[in-house]
């Protein structure tokens, strides 16, 4: 019980650090965007073979992370703008799913292709840090709204 008491509150930390916003409660309607499976396998693959050139462990793909990743790029989507907003909520659901020692996100706009997507995240010392952390999971979402924009969420944790 020690054991998982000092991880909730190092999954506390990450939560409560790890998010670049409040968490404001919102009534945006939910409408479902379609995900743009190949640019999913796109970015999944470049993270992990950026990792694996860093001689670290490739991730595995979650369902359960990619269920709260859709759901997120559908928010940001609906919102029409970039957001961590409910990052706590979503750690917390995927912490009540799998056993997790931390839970980290990153997310983007407007990229057009997964490269593009991996350089912002690279370019930019928190991303690049996320993406090469000691994670052992992670699931991609990428949808498209309407007007042809590209919403991106990397959702990542370790067990």
């Amino acid at each position: 019980m020690k054991m998982r008491s000092q991880h909730a509150v190092f999954v506390l930390f990450v939560f409560i650090f790890g998010s670049c916003s409040t968490e404001p409660t919102d009534d945006t309607p939910n409408i479902t965007a379609t995900n743009v499976v190949g640019l999913e396998q796109e970015v999944l693959d470049i993270v992990n073979s950026h990792r694996s050139a860093l001689e670290t462990n490739t991730l595995i793909f979650s369902a359960i992370a990619y269920e709260y990743a859709n759901t997120h790029t559908d928010y940001m989507i609906n919102k029409g703008s970039l957001s961590h907003d409910n990052f706590s909520s979503r750690a917390s659901s995927i912490a009540s799913k799998v056993e997790v020692q931390m839970v980290a996100e990153n997310v983007a706009k407007d990229y057009s292709t997964a490269q593009d997507a991996f350089i912002g995240w690279y370019e930019s010392t928190n991303h690049k840090k996320t993406m090469e952390g000691d994670f052992t999971h992670t699931a991609v979402s990428v949808k498209e709204d309407e007007d042809g924009n590209f919403y991106y969420t990397q959702l990542f944790y370790k067990e």
